[in-house]
């Protein structure tokens, strides 16, 4: 008998895939024209030289566009109105809501354990990978709470997201911490830029309020 994981896709929020597939749609083209614009330098140097020059282009373009130099991390305060108790679930359970871009382009989304696994295919569906978020939860003395989730994508470390949860009573304040855990290459710049444009919305259809950023993207 072949065992199955279950399934949390009724936890995902629909908004929030919503945004996530709008932002699919401009990330793939434009991941396309990065391999469209590398095969066009290759082949215009050999329509003007030959092929060995235009072989060589080829190997320091693809060594560029792909060699690791580049890390992002930052910080951002979210405030929502859901209660402390609700926040918490929220953050600490298998669809997080500062991953929402993550869960939401996922074609499916389980659980093994407390490890939560986000199936995202690609190239037409070619070729996937296995996004893994792994959710660590502790109180602070001032009565908030820290969650901490890690994510790798296939076994390979990716990420880590630090939430400092509090209540003031009318609202719920979330501080949250990010840093990549490995570097990536010129070909995610414009991966990059694109996911910015919509962060915030996809955490603002889950009712949270992005009230400072500071993002950090460099060497």
């Amino acid at each position: 008998m072949v065992s199955t994981m279950p399934s949390t896709d009724s936890e995902r929020s629909q908004e929030a895939v919503d945004v996530a597939q709008q932002y699919l749609r401009r990330e793939r083209p434009l991941n396309a024209f990065v391999v469209v614009l590398a095969v066009s330098v290759f082949l215009g140097t050999y329509l003007v030289t030959a092929l060995l020059p235009a072989v060589l282009v080829a190997a320091l373009l693809l060594t560029s566009v792909r060699f690791p130099i580049f890390q992002s991390n930052g910080m951002f305060r979210l405030r929502t109105s859901n209660d402390l108790d609700t926040v918490i679930d929220e953050f600490s359970g298998p669809v997080p809501p500062v991953l929402g871009l993550q869960w939401g382009m996922a074609d499916r989304v389980s659980t093994e354990g407390d490890t939560a696994i986000y199936s995202v295919s690609y190239l037409f569906g070619l070729r996937s990978a296995d996004v893994t978020v792994q959710t660590k939860t502790d109180s602070t003395a001032g009565g908030g709470y820290v969650i901490e989730s890690e994510v790798t994508v296939d076994d390979q470390p990716w990420a880590t997201y630090t939430s400092t949860v509090s209540s003031s009573g009318e609202h719920t304040t979330i501080d949250v911490t990010y840093t990549s855990n490995r570097r990536f290459g010129l070909r995610r710049v414009p991966q990059q830029m694109i996911a910015n444009r919509y962060r915030d919305e996809v955490l603002s259809v889950q009712g949270y309020t992005v009230v400072t950023r500071d993002a950090h993207f460099g060497l």
